[in-house]
């Protein structure tokens, strides 16, 4: 299988498994991915999703190596949701974790930044390579100079250099970097902490953020989004409160 994916326990694990191409997105793992995204919004057991590579690359990003379609007919069959079917970010409803073991180049550096949350080993490393190889990287140049300083941004994008874990963190676009053989305890203490919290009040934060963007301040705040009402008028709305009240955990029931 070129993508592996399994849910155990609420947390769905999205696993590129092409090491020998260093993950390297060709048509079938699209193609597998965009069956995955839809079935983890399908399936209302799932609390988090963790998306990673194989081996010691997260994703090299499109395969080059792979036959395919040219200029404009390359940039229109990227699809609405970016490189990798989550590039542009907000198609699933739950938090979605990059963890970040290696290179993350090209459409691979994209789908970290359309995931929420960022957790990258210490040797992992970034860049859009794409104008080296007289290729654009879509959903990079749009999303980078809204994500960091412009002088960053272009600096990347003009050059195709790589950017290091730690100078990804100190620019805001990750949230912690830790020794390569940290990685995954840290990766289940986010998942931790994301599981605490009910799951109808992330899907309305998550969605309140990529909605109400564009929105002035006042109107975000007026926004009646249907997820913010259905997780105010929830059952574990009124589980939270008691639990405090009785000064025990909560018992989310979804609902």
């Amino acid at each position: 299988m070129s993508v592996d994916f399994n849910v155990a326990a609420g947390i769905a694990r999205v696993t590129l498994n092409r090491p020998e191409r260093l993950n390297a997105i060709d048509s079938a793992s699209a193609a597998a991915l965009d069956d995955i995204w839809t079935a983890v919004d399908a399936d209302p057991a799932i609390r988090c999703v963790v998306l990673t590579g194989a081996g010691r690359a997260f994703c090299a990003g499109a395969d080059m190596k792979e036959d395919g379609p040219e200029g404009l007919a390359y940039w229109a069959g990227t699809g609405d949701h970016g490189f990798g079917g989550i590039a542009l970010g907000g198609r699933l409803s739950v938090p979605l974790i990059a963890r970040v073991n290696g290179l993350a180049l090209g459409g691979g550096f994209e789908m970290v930044l359309g995931c929420d949350l960022v957790v990258a080993a210490e040797t992992a490393s970034f860049g859009l390579p794409e104008p080296r190889v007289g290729r654009l990287p879509l959903d990079g140049m749009i999303l980078l100079p809204r994500l960091i300083p412009r002088a960053q941004a272009l600096g990347l994008l003009l050059t195709g250099r790589r950017m290091s874990a730690a100078d990804a963190l100190t620019c805001g676009l990750i949230n912690q970097v830790v020794p390569d053989d940290a990685l995954d305890g840290a990766v289940q203490s986010w998942i931790d902490d994301i599981v605490a919290c009910a799951p109808l009040s992330l899907k309305a934060i998550k969605r309140s953020a990529n909605d109400t963007a564009h929105l002035t301040v006042r109107e975000a705040r007026t926004a009646r989004l249907p997820s913010l009402v259905a997780a105010l008028q929830s059952r574990d709305a009124r589980e939270g409160v008691q639990a405090f009240r009785e000064k025990r955990e909560p018992v989310w029931r979804g609902g």
